[in-house]
């Protein structure tokens, strides 16, 4: 099998992310629905592939926002102290090798094509039908058991009890915090989203808290009451979470050490948290603090594609996969608070369903951009691009509609002077479209 039939053997699965073209998109689920979710298939995969997850220690973590940073820095922190990490996150930006890494650096196209032929070689001893997310998941911890990785960090694809990764008994189990992405949003959804994500927890794990709503703590101490539980504000802390050029300085305080003058090279105050989730989460890893030379290393290799990315100064273009109204919101205030206006503001955005997008263009502050582009993804769940502009115009906005994502990122670098800036927003699969195009402008 080469790397273009692995491909194509993926995507004649089952996709729950939704495909690019064909698919009716999903209707909005129940909060925490796990209808026709369960472990049957991944367990079987694992039978049959002799249970390469076992063989290493994991860290898993869920989250609505921030999980895939706080992965990535949890991944970054322990190759510091010599370990050999796999890093297993979704979804990928450009290409699907993004989400299987080894020590920093992406699968090869080579060895992608060969762990896929190795499970499509045993699918004839399964006794279930595995989707694509499950296909992919296997893959990882096969290759990770090939190469000895001596640690795991593992990002949750969707809730958590019931989602493939969840075969794994973590060491150490994180939640960054609990919001109502792919829910329906009514009465009580915190607590049925919170338990589903509460269900990555293993009885003799650690669990290590981000932000999160005050019931959680206890939804938690109520299924396992004898857990040990690291809480942000609580057992771990941000004491200061300063701008700085190119990022921001924090001071985090853990249960066993103070980071103080801690630079991160990342903007946006919500960062200094996903580090510092991510240090609680480490820390809890090995029972002790790190030494603070190899935390600044670590934090220093970081690269995180796609978010809250600057990619050109001229004209200034950021990419922020923002898809939801916290993390949208998230974005507008990192604007505000660390980017000077000099020339006009343009945001080219488009969403997926299950989105509001009055809701979603407010919370961008998009009433106070110049201007307003509106795309469509290329994918099965993407909103419709004109009813977007339909919604914009109840808000004052009168936004141009420019389907394609690269022909919007293309218009609005054509209307773009030196000074102005281009933020691309409201979607990782908008972003994964648009980047190529935007890294390929020029740095001045």
């Amino acid at each position: 099998m080469n790397y273009r039939e692995a491909l194509d053997y993926l995507d004649r699965r089952t996709r729950f992310e939704g495909t690019r073209h064909g698919a009716a998109p999903p209707k909005m689920p129940t909060a925490g629905a796990t209808e026709g979710l369960d472990l049957h298939a991944i367990t079987d995969l694992m039978r049959v592939l002799g249970d390469p997850h076992t063989a290493y220690r994991t860290i898993h973590i869920t989250g609505t926002n921030g999980k895939g940073s706080t992965a990535r820095f949890a991944s970054a922190l322990l190759k510091a102290t010599g370990l050999s990490v796999g890093t297993y996150t979704s979804p990928n930006i450009e290409r699907i090798n993004e989400r299987l890494v080894w020590d920093g650096n992406y699968i090869t196209d080579a060895d992608f094509a060969r762990v896929i032929g190795l499970i499509a070689d045993v699918e004839h001893l399964l006794e279930t039908n595995p989707g694509r997310f499950e296909i992919l998941t296997a893959a990882a911890f096969v290759w990770f058991a090939e190469l000895g990785v001596e640690a795991a960090v593992i990002e949750v694809g969707l809730l958590g009890r019931f989602d493939a990764t969840n075969v794994i008994d973590a060491d150490v189990a994180v939640i960054t915090n609990i919001g109502k992405d792919h829910t329906d949003g009514e009465a009580n959804w915190e607590q049925a989203v919170a338990r589903e994500k509460a269900g990555i927890i293993k009885p003799d794990g650690r669990v290590v808290l981000g932000s999160v709503f005050g019931d959680l703590r206890e939804i938690v101490e109520a299924e396992q009451p004898d857990l040990e539980i690291w809480e942000f504000d609580h057992d771990f802390f941000v004491d200061r979470n300063e701008v700085a050029v190119g990022g921001r300085v924090a001071d985090i305080r853990t249960t066993f050490a103070n980071y103080e003058d801690l630079y991160i090279p990342f903007h946006g105050s919500h960062q200094a948290q996903n580090v510092a989730t991510a240090l609680a989460a480490v820390e809890a890893f090995f029972g002790r603090s790190l030494d603070r030379d190899l935390v600044d290393e670590a934090i220093a290799s970081v690269e995180l594609p796609g978010r809250f990315e600057v990619v050109s100064r001229s004209p200034m273009v950021i990419l922020d996969g923002a898809h939801n109204p916290h993390g949208a919101t998230a974005a507008q205030e990192t604007l505000a608070t660390e980017f000077a206006r000099l020339g006009s503001w343009i945001l080219v955005v488009g969403f997926l369903v299950g989105k509001d997008p009055v809701e979603m263009l407010d919370a961008l502050g998009a009433p106070d951009f110049d201007a307003v582009i509106i795309c469509q993804p290329t994918w099965s769940r993407a909103q419709d691009a004109y009813e977007v502009a339909k919604a914009a115009r109840t808000i004052g906005i009168e936004a141009e509609v420019v389907v394609d994502p690269v022909e919007a990122f293309t218009r609005a670098k054509t209307v773009a002077g030196a000074d102005d800036l281009i933020l691309v927003a409201g979607s990782l699969y908008v972003v994964g479209e648009i980047r190529p195009a935007a890294r390929a402008t020029e740095f001045d």
